[in-house]
């Protein structure tokens, strides 16, 4: 009997692993937009997730930012700490691109003075909606000492990743991330990939991330194959 996920996302699955405390992520082809109103595949984008994810994991936590990541035990799926998760997106934006660009009436690529770090209720049927330190604290979300360690290792891992992709030419546009508690301690979950940053190539502007499926602007799997292949030289 095939096992059954005991939880299932727009992008992943999640299974009980051997170990107590310890789950597999199973990265999915399913690609989702717009809160799920658009949905289509594409392809080996799990595998290529994986990939990324983990690098980046590994690059972060060399760095001194704890992460749920073990290790990757096949090309789609990686080994990762129980979190509960708290329901709180962290975005972290460095250039004005997607909804800041029309919240604010930015022309899109332009850079910000300084970054913005925004905060979202993670709830689907609501849409993700912005809210601030107050509805967090109204609402019970996480603690203000969560949101100032959450806040902080946002801004950190901003400075590593900008950092690092400049030299493999990936302009870090912005970026959203999800962290969760294990033992105690506020840590990064999620994944780190062309599904929750953006990346624009630095020389002539391509989008190398999402929305290229977003947008219909095509050659989606070349975009994140790139992105793997910048990062690692690995070729799929």
């Amino acid at each position: 009997m095939e096992k059954q996920p005991l939880y299932e996302g727009k992008a992943k699955q999640i299974f009980a692993a051997d170990n107590p405390g310890e789950y597999i992520v199973y990265f999915k082809d399913d690609a989702t937009a717009f809160n799920g109103l658009k949905k289509g595949t594409i392809a080996d984008k799990g595998v290529l997730n994986n990939k990324i994810s983990s690098f980046f994991f590994k690059l972060l936590g060399e760095k001194g930012i704890p992460h749920h990541f073990i290790r990757m035990i096949s090309d789609r799926e990686m080994l990762v700490k129980e979190l509960k998760i708290l329901q709180v997106e962290v975005v972290v934006r460095n250039i004005a691109a997607g909804s800041l660009a029309k919240r604010i009436g930015w022309e899109e690529g332009t850079k910000l003075p300084s970054t913005v770090l925004e905060l979202y209720y993670k709830n689907d049927e609501l849409g993700d909606p912005l809210i601030n330190e107050y509805h967090i604290e109204a609402m019970g979300l996480a603690t203000k000492e969560q949101v100032k360690t959450m806040s902080e290792y946002a801004l950190q891992i901003n400075s590593i990743l900008s950092t690092y992709l400049k030299d493999k030419k990936l302009e870090l546009i912005d970026f959203k991330l999800e962290f969760g508690v294990h033992n105690g301690e506020v840590i990064l979950g999620d994944e780190i990939s062309p599904d929750t940053c953006r990346f624009w190539d630095t020389e002539t502007g391509q989008k190398m991330d999402k929305d290229r499926f977003r947008r219909d602007l095509g050659n989606v799997e070349e975009a994140y194959q790139e992105v793997l292949q910048r990062l690692t030289g690995e070729v799929l």
